[in-house]
């Protein structure tokens, strides 16, 4: 099949794109490199440097003819969004509605949009939240996000375009940036490894759902071969709160390092968890890493990286 896979350069993307070259897909990835990195592809991926809010974009479908869109590019910055909301909406929303009207344009029979679930519920009143959790985000990048899942549906209603919007928790794992606003784990870990004290926003009580970036790309690959059109969380349902992952981060790396404490973020929510069952009942997805090893396999990642054989 012919796929193209938008931030294929960036973390998660990159491993998607792994995969279904392994599956013996043609991939074509277009990524502006803003937060993506080339080293994260391989040969074998047709690589176009575009934003996606480009109308160079229609040229790129116009060679690639894709049968099949992964739609993992976005603006991720909370925090940012906060400040320049516009920003944010212009490419989360209105470059998303590049690539569906290049979808409409082309004849794409499937779009697997890369959702979010830690900043789309704000509050929320249960966990962890399911599928029918009002949607109240706090966060105009939560606001942005869930923007799109409205357009798929009108896509699909109006032009017959086949979607799955895969809603994600906090994912982890190799090629995350340490360096950037997200990302905890990355950035614990390469703090870590470099002698660097560890920032934490809050008093540490703050709850997240993480999943392993393997179990996450499984998902997309299953999407990707089921007729299913419709909403799905993904998570192993499971809060770890903020001085939960820093000691497993700790412990993974050997460090005795202690946490510094910083106020809160805008835009942050306090407590999250996904209620994945429709994506096990209807997909047949569930999470398979423990959340130890997959720490222990980004701490060995990033160590390699780093040259750093202990902290």
């Amino acid at each position: 099949m012919r796929a193209l896979v938008t931030g294929g350069a960036g973390f998660i993307g990159s491993h998607v794109v792994d995969r279904l070259l392994s599956l013996g897909h043609s991939v074509t990835v277009v990524d502006n490199l803003a937060t993506g990195k080339v080293e994260n592809l391989v040969s074998a991926a047709k690589f176009r440097q575009l934003d996606i809010r480009d109308e160079k974009l229609a040229d790129i479908f116009a060679e690639a003819k894709p049968e099949a869109v992964f739609h993992l590019a976005a603006h991720i910055d909370v925090t940012r969004s906060v400040r320049e909301p516009a920003y944010d909406a212009s490419i989360n929303v209105l470059g998303s509605l590049n690539l569906l009207e290049c979808c409409r344009l082309h004849q794409t029979r499937k779009f697997i949009y890369s959702g979010t679930g830690g900043a789309l519920f704000g509050e929320p009143s249960y966990l962890p939240v399911d599928e029918s959790h009002p949607v109240d985000p706090i966060s105009p990048y939560g606001v942005s996000k869930h923007t799109v899942e409205h357009y798929l549906f009108a896509y699909k209603q109006n032009h017959g375009l086949g979607y799955t919007v895969l809603r994600y928790p906090n994912v982890y794992g190799p090629r995350q940036d340490p360096h950037g606003e997200a990302g905890v784990v990355a950035i614990f870990c390469l703090q870590m490894l470099t002698g660097s004290q560890p920032v934490i926003f809050g008093d540490g009580s703050k709850t997240r759902d993480y999943c392993y970036v393997t179990d996450i790309v499984e998902a997309n690959i299953i999407a990707l071969n089921s007729p299913a059109t419709g909403v799905y969380n993904l998570g192993r349902g499971i809060e770890v709160s903020d001085l939960e992952i820093f000691e497993t981060v700790r412990e993974a790396v050997g460090s005795n390092i202690r946490p510094a404490f910083a106020p809160v973020r805008p835009g942050e929510i306090e407590h999250i968890a996904l209620d994945a069952s429709k994506a096990e009942r209807e997909l047949g997805w569930r999470w398979k890493v423990g959340l130890n090893e997959g720490v222990a396999e980004a701490v060995a990642h990033f160590r390699a990286a780093t040259g750093k054989r202990q902290a």
